[in-house]
């Protein structure tokens, strides 16, 4: 009997050491009902593994903080979190995310080759994997089908014709609750991508060779460009208070013909329950600027392991499961988040759910990444603090440039 009771006292203490508890980060704005459900299954396929989801800030911002506090006092609560793509420099500057490479072991490169070269590139920091892709993303423009149809207006290819266009069905529609334009000027993370867009449709440049390249014309076009927005009635005159989520819900209760926004919003726009615009939304590229290149900010998540953890390689084998293609279509299926791997964009049962991923593989392909450097904070700081002070009223585009120079220089000493 002692030996039975020993042998059971045993196989409990065994069987406590083989669990693991992991604690996972993502965002309001993630899917958090999506990402339960497929932790689950990672706990079903796993039994010795369960998983807690935390939900952090609904904003790239707000997470960013969150993270910032937690592992700048290293915290080992949180073992796995999702990052933004710009993150993966910072974070192994500061020693925040564990390197992959030696939990791959020689599943390494077969695994890296299988994802979009973007999102490869920008999680390996001088030559160590920090993180491994979770879902990309671009910025598309969204607009209304029935409204454009109606007024014979085709969709825009330069942001010239986006306000004339505007114009033409606000001024028709006579909607006091319509706006033509909604896109981000809060000081958020969205905004760096606002005040780049037509910077870079220019050919422009902020980081080059980890040292500041800045042409104060191509900036001075690009802020007039929106400051003519407001101007001309397309855009709302408080934009400055817009952020990325406020695009989509105006944009879902039907209060904007046009909008400005990541991927995340076309599966709301069709199923969210509040939407007016479910089968009347179309999406394309983003417009040019006259003269320059249409282009697309590069957006997306990356799942990284803290250097805190103390489950590294459980968390590890976590989020090479959660990258993976199989978890890539799911994601795409459930929730309308664009996959890292090619194949996956083409795979025809995606296709069939998702049927504007075939025009997405190729806006994703050619994206611009935002400045890449560990400094990126400062960076980031400085552009969407500026341009929101001059959507704002609160500084003109010489002072916001001024500064904008001044601490970007600053930074990148």
């Amino acid at each position: 009997m002692k030996f039975l009771f020993g042998a059971l006292l045993l196989s409990a203490a065994l069987a406590s050491e083989a669990a693991t508890e992991l604690k996972v980060l993502v965002g309001g704005q993630h899917r958090p009902d999506v990402f339960r459900e497929l932790l689950r299954e990672y706990s079903q396929l796993n039994p010795g593994v369960t998983i807690t989801l935390e939900v952090g800030g609904a904003t790239s911002e707000l997470l960013q903080r969150y993270l910032n506090t937690l592992l700048s006092a290293r915290d080992s609560s949180l073992d796995v979190f999702l990052i933004d793509v710009v993150r993966p420099a910072q974070f192994a500057a500061a020693g925040w995310a564990e390197p992959l490479d030696a939990h791959l072991g020689a599943d390494r490169e077969a695994m890296l080759a299988s994802y979009l070269p973007r999102y490869r590139a920008a999680n390996t920091v001088a030559g160590r994997l920090q993180a491994l892709p979770a879902f990309s993303d671009a910025m598309y423009l969204y607009y209304r089908k029935d409204l454009l149809a109606k007024h014979g207006v085709a969709p825009p290819t330069t942001w010239p014709e986006l306000a004339a266009a505007a114009k033409k069905i606000l001024a028709a529609e006579r909607d006091p609750n319509l706006q033509g334009l909604s896109f981000q000027g809060r000081a958020i993370e969205g905004a760096v991508c606002t005040f780049l867009l037509p910077y870079w449709s220019l050919g422009g440049e902020v980081v080059r060779d980890g040292k500041l390249a800045f042409d104060r014309a191509k900036a001075e076009a690009g802020i007039a460009m929106w400051q003519d927005m407001i101007r001309q009635g397309v855009a709302k005159p408080n934009v400055a208070e817009v952020g990325t989520d406020d695009t989509r819900k105006e944009f879902q209760a039907g209060k904007a013909v046009f909008a400005v926004l990541w991927g995340y919003g076309w599966n709301l726009f069709q199923t969210g329950k509040d939407t007016r615009v479910t089968g009347k939304v179309g999406v394309v590229r983003l417009p040019a600027m006259p003269g320059g290149e249409a282009v697309s900010c590069l957006g997306g998540w990356n799942w990284a392991v803290s250097a805190y953890s103390r489950h590294k390689a459980e968390a590890a084998r976590l989020v090479t499961w959660l990258s993976g293609a199989e978890t890539s279509k799911k994601l795409a299926l459930r929730a309308s988040l664009q996959p890292v791997h090619a194949h996956v964009f083409r795979d025809p049962e995606v296709l069939a759910a998702v049927p504007w991923f075939a025009d997405a593989l190729p806006v994703v392909e050619t994206a611009v990444p935002r400045p890449v450097t560990p400094m990126y904070r400062p960076v980031s700081d400085a552009i969407r603090l500026n341009l929101n002070a001059v959507l704002a009223g609160a500084r003109s585009p010489k002072q916001a440039l001024d500064e904008i120079e001044h601490r970007v220089g600053r930074a990148l000493r």
